[in-house]
């Protein structure tokens, strides 16, 4: 089972009050003590009566509303009748989040049958393009493809998939959009990010115009980058919409352990979610959900009125402070120009990361071993400044010998 659940709360705590402590002291979650008092004087008592759907929020400018949990659609659907398909639905859990590259092409044409059992004008559908080396024609023959595959003559927002490079913000790709929406194949456009330089793309964004919509890492452990918090607060202004993926901060189950989380009213996984969904300024946090279980959390966490205590802040302060180490977050720009070799130490820490946290070894050795040898190279290469440069404190000769051990 994946560790990556997603939750929120409609009656979020005050996130503006929390973000100017936050900055103001450099520490993270560390700032939420200032507001143990308002967080535990107006919770509200277990037992409290529970939205009937998953609360919604709008989505930047768009004028549209979206759940606040969202349906992340990496994986095989059974195309006759999927179970957690339509029992999300039935909660109000009908935004599918889906791509071409997802589970190797089959996610769209197994979600096109639910589509049309439930209808398209009850769903919203986004997919993604190509996630790397794209140019125009090959974004508008991938939203076609997504069109054919899912069966459908639009989507509501089409992204282009893990934006890396901020040249697909320069005007050819803006202008682009705006033909995809002009034509009707989407209604709206924008981008995907999620790797170290997602605070330079947000904030090229909010300078250009024509983005409606991103879905970017975000996680309680960033309570208190005062940098990622400008980008948001400049994307807010130019009222782009905001989508939090990469929300469990994922590292090995152990690690976790070792904080021993306890809270009256959550699982470790939905106060991670709650943390999230806590700042007004995120529109939706999306949820790769392949479980009845982990779906019935996830909505149970998101139609519940009780807000996180100080005791769960203060846990997940610790969390993210112990396990830092363990969490790539893929700025490979500050590790691997530090390195006189190929070795691709960010992609290989993340497909680590699927092998431990996220349940996917098959994947992940797939992935791993897909990288060329001199991108695996590991042995007589010095690693020594790029550990010092890695702003997490990862240990990066370790993880690698590690995902070498596990995933060749």
């Amino acid at each position: 089972m994946k560790s990556n659940r997603e939750f929120e709360d409609s009656k979020g705590v005050d996130r503006r009050d929390f973000l100017k402590k936050s900055v103001l002291a450099g520490a993270g979650l560390g700032a939420m003590a200032g507001l143990s008092g308002a967080q535990d004087s107006d919770k509200d008592p277990k037992g409290a009566e529970l939205e009937k759907k998953v609360p919604r929020r709008e989505l930047g400018a768009t004028g549209k509303t979206i759940p606040i949990l969202l349906f992340g659609c990496s994986q095989e659907f059974d195309p006759k009748y999927d179970k957690m398909l339509h029992r999300g639905f039935k909660e109000g859990v009908d935004y599918l989040d889906t791509a071409l590259v997802y589970e190797r092409g089959k996610s769209h044409k197994t979600l096109a049958p639910f589509v049309k059992q439930v209808g398209r004008e009850n769903v919203w559908i986004t997919s993604k393009g190509p996630s790397s080396r794209a140019d125009v024609a090959k974004y508008e023959r991938s939203l076609d493809s997504c069109l054919s595959q899912l069966e459908v003559d639009h989507l509501d927002l089409y992204f282009m998939h893990y934006v890396s490079d901020p040249k697909f913000l320069d005007k050819e790709y803006i202008e682009m959009g705006d033909r995809m929406k002009k034509a009707n194949k989407t209604n709206f456009f924008g981008f995907s990010c999620h790797d170290g330089n997602v605070v330079e793309l947000m904030n090229k964004a909010a300078k250009v115009g024509g983005i409606d919509a991103i879905m970017f890492r975000y996680s309680f452990g960033q309570y208190g980058d005062k940098e990622l918090n400008k980008a948001i607060d400049n994307c807010k202004k130019a009222k782009i919409g905001l989508i939090a993926m990469k929300t469990q901060k994922s590292v090995p189950k152990e690690q976790e352990e070792v904080i021993k989380f306890k809270s009256e009213d959550f699982t470790l996984g939905q106060a991670k979610l709650k943390a999230v969904w806590a700042d007004e300024r995120i529109d939706s946090a999306v949820s790769h959900m392949d479980s009845i279980e982990i779906l019935d959390e996830n909505v149970a966490a998101a139609k519940s009125p009780i807000k996180l205590g100080m005791s769960d802040f203060h846990q997940l302060n610790r969390l993210a402070a112990c396990t830092s180490g363990f969490s790539c977050m893929g700025c490979k720009q500050h590790c691997e120009p530090e390195v006189a070799a190929d070795t691709r130490i960010a992609d290989s820490l993340r497909y680590l990361m699927y092998y431990e946290c996220y349940d996917e070894p098959d994947k992940a050795k797939r992935l791993y071993r897909e990288m060329a040898s001199r991108e695996r190279e590991i042995d007589g290469v010095d690693f020594a400044k790029a550990t010092r440069a890695c702003p997490e404190g990862v240990d990066i000769v370790g993880r690698l010998k590690l995902a070498q051990d596990l995933l060749a």
